[in-house]
């Protein structure tokens, strides 16, 4: 497994886990490597801090094992969140009643009154987030590592 350190056109940075430089290659060629925060794939790889010289290095000092990476950890390194939060906000992403393609029917039901107020989410075309930015309707996009299913 390979990682390189990567970015977006947005300038988001992040790690990306690869088999091969021609795996990383061939996923962005096909845009399947995007970037978590925006999802933009125009992905590039970016220089990274960790880097091995091939100079020979002193001996390694006895050492205790590192802690392999958990999901928790490789989720605060990928969206850049301190762990905590990332769970919260997540959790109330999962509790909002997801009500698909119908999002912008139920936020002007609920803006104008006609349901009692609830958290919902869903999806909305651009020319429908638009219209409902013009009735003053008040919602959020979410970006993609918060909808992902972590389970």
């Amino acid at each position: 497994m390979i990682i390189f350190e990567l970015a977006c056109t947005q300038g988001h940075r992040f790690e990306g886990w690869f088999a091969s430089a021609d795996d990383f290659a061939r996923q962005s060629e096909t845009d399947l490597v995007r970037c978590p925060v925006c999802e933009d794939p125009k992905i590039v790889r970016v220089p990274s801090a960790k880097v091995r010289t091939g100079a020979r290095e002193a001996p390694a000092r006895e050492a205790e094992p590192a802690a392999p990476a958990t999901p928790v950890a490789i989720e605060q390194t990928v969206a850049g969140l301190p762990a905590e939060l990332l769970r919260k906000l997540r959790d109330a992403v999962r509790n909002a009643e997801n009500v698909g393609r119908r999002f912008p029917e139920e936020a002007r039901k609920i803006h104008y009154d006609e349901v009692p107020a609830r958290a919902i989410r869903g999806q909305a075309s651009r020319e429908e987030a638009e219209a409902l930015q013009d009735e003053g309707i008040d919602f959020a996009s979410l970006p993609p590592f918060l909808t992902r299913d972590t389970h």
